[in-house]
């Protein structure tokens, strides 16, 4: 081979058809328009094999390191993408908590109010039960010394009442003497008058 490449050789370096082929259909015109596709010149302006093979290997490299930024790029947006996502979770974990412990704290809250209300209606009805209570002692005190005194009443009327009667029978039967209570009369009794 004399170092030239013909425009198959270099199709047949291409053949793996990477994305770069605009690239190399440019490079074959440039070379084609210096060359002007045969060698005028004597092959002064004509690529060896050795400049096409530095000229492709230094594309590879380049599309390597293309390769490389375009992988590190890939892997930055998936890094900001996780944490985007943990960042998410991890604010949607934080609401759910607030919303429990806030929900939490109005039970808790709605707890301590149904039990103060149902004590205060505890120490209502205590109070009511107490007044009435008292109520009804005084009112038992005062029937009770009522009726202390009607029976004093009635004691005293009924004394009354006898010694009403008592006088009664006794001026009804006349002078009266009484005896000792020994069979015998009493010693006012037996005394004689004395005219």
């Amino acid at each position: 081979m004399d170092g030239n490449l013909s425009l198959a050789d270099v199709a047949a370096l291409n053949k793996d058809g990477d994305s770069n082929g605009l690239l190399w259909l440019l490079m074959i015109f440039v070379l084609l328009g210096w060359g002007g596709g045969v060698n005028r010149n004597g092959g002064s302006n004509l690529v060896t094999q050795q400049d096409m093979t530095a000229g492709l290997n230094n594309q590879a490299t380049q599309a390597q390191i293309q390769g490389i930024a375009l992988s590190t790029q890939q892997n930055n947006y998936e890094t900001a993408n996780l944490i985007n996502s943990q960042t998410n979770a991890m604010m949607s974990q934080q609401n759910a908590n607030l919303i429990n412990a806030i929900q939490g704290f109005n039970q808790l809250n709605t707890s301590l109010m149904n039990q103060t209300n149902v004590l205060a209606s505890k120490l209502d009805g205590l109070g009511s039960q107490m007044n009435e209570c008292c109520c009804s002692i005084k009112t038992q005190m005062l029937n009770d010394r009522l009726d202390d005194r009607n029976r004093e009443l009635a004691v005293a009327q009924n004394a009354l009442n006898n010694a009403a009667q008592t006088q009664t029978i006794l001026s009804s039967l006349g002078r009266f003497v009484p005896w000792s209570g020994s069979s015998n009369p009493s010693s006012a009794a037996t005394s004689t008058p004395t005219a």
